[in-house]
């Protein structure tokens, strides 16, 4: 071959590579929100309320059931996991705490995982989950009837109760209950960051676009929210907050219509408050990545899990074997 041939395969070669090793690193660049100006009266008054919130009021005026709090005010909790789940959904329950939602330490840091769900319309199904509730000790209800319209009042209740019951959580990842979660990678993950404070870390949405169709289940009113598009937000499925940014977007939910999803309600009250979303593609949002156990070791969240593949990917992924890069 002569010399321009040589070169031109090893252009393709070096291309094929930087493609293949540097996606991630793009995408993560590319869809990195610049940090918003601190110089925001609103956002500054936010932020200084979140850091002065009493939350004595709020014990004395709870509105939801708990039945989990003790298990969590006495400790010094890494992780708090809250998983959004279906009053209906008790087998789906029963799988996650007896596979990723089983795990109570990594690395010597301590992580809980808790369900979030209303009420069920269902008096049958209500007193499973008071019994449920009373033997595992791992169900936060709220008062109002579980359904699609109140996903976003279940988020506002799961951000009460955090601020409230436990305030020593270091990082609080919110999960939906078809998710199969990496604990330890998503661990390892946050302890290697060096920025403490303002982590609002999940798949990025960058300009979404509020659903006007009056026919919609999703449907946001224009004088509810009138802007073209919403705030860059983490994607619902997972995504992770520290402890001060639980506090901020909940100070901050004041005036945000609960008429839009709860992820993108999250996003637009971090954005009152001064605080700019991360991306990282190990969350898979809505996919549902086919499984390999290293890439499994690897990625943080796969969606639409299956439980009998939810059982069987935990129990290869729970073994010590390393993998290569």
């Amino acid at each position: 071959l002569r010399t321009h041939q040589w070169c031109f395969i090893l252009f393709n070669v070096l291309l094929f590579h930087v493609l293949l090793f540097g996606a991630d690193l793009l995408e993560e660049y590319f869809l990195r929100s610049l940090p918003l100006s601190y110089t925001d009266a609103k956002a500054l008054e936010i932020r200084e309320r979140a850091r002065k919130l009493d939350t004595d009021p709020l014990k004395a005026n709870v509105s939801y059931t708990v039945s989990s709090s003790a298990a969590c005010s006495q400790q010094e909790v890494f992780l708090l996991v809250l998983v959004c789940s279906s009053p209906e959904n008790r087998t789906r329950r029963n799988a996650i705490r007896q596979t990723w939602g089983n795990t109570t330490d990594t690395r010597g840091y301590a992580v809980l995982t808790l369900f979030a769900l209303g009420k069920s319309a269902s008096a049958t199904t209500q007193l499973e989950i008071n019994e449920e509730a009373q033997k595992h000790r791992d169900i936060i209800e709220g008062s109002f009837i579980d359904s699609p319209e109140t996903q976003t009042e279940k988020m506002l209740m799961s951000l009460e109760w955090t601020v409230t019951f436990c305030p020593h959580a270091r990082y609080v990842l919110k999960a939906d209950e078809m998710l199969f979660v990496g604990i330890p990678s998503l661990a390892g993950y946050l302890l290697t960051l060096t920025q403490l404070e303002d982590v609002y870390l999940g798949r990025v949405i960058h300009q979404g676009v509020p659903n006007r169709d009056p026919d919609s289940p999703g449907f946001v009113p224009i004088h509810q929210y009138p802007e073209e598009f919403y705030p860059d937000y983490c994607e619902g499925s997972a995504f992770v907050m520290s402890q001060d940014v639980v506090r901020k977007v909940y100070v901050a939910t004041e005036g945000v219509p609960v008429s839009v999803p709860p992820d993108i309600f999250v996003g637009i009250c971090a954005k009152k408050a001064g605080i700019t979303p991360t991306h990282s593609s190990r969350f898979s949002g809505g996919k549902h990545i086919s499984y390999n156990r290293c890439c499994y070791k690897f990625i943080f969240t796969s969606s639409n899990m299956k439980e009998d593949e939810l059982f069987k990917d935990w129990k290869e992924t729970s073994d010590k074997k390393d993998c290569s890069l």
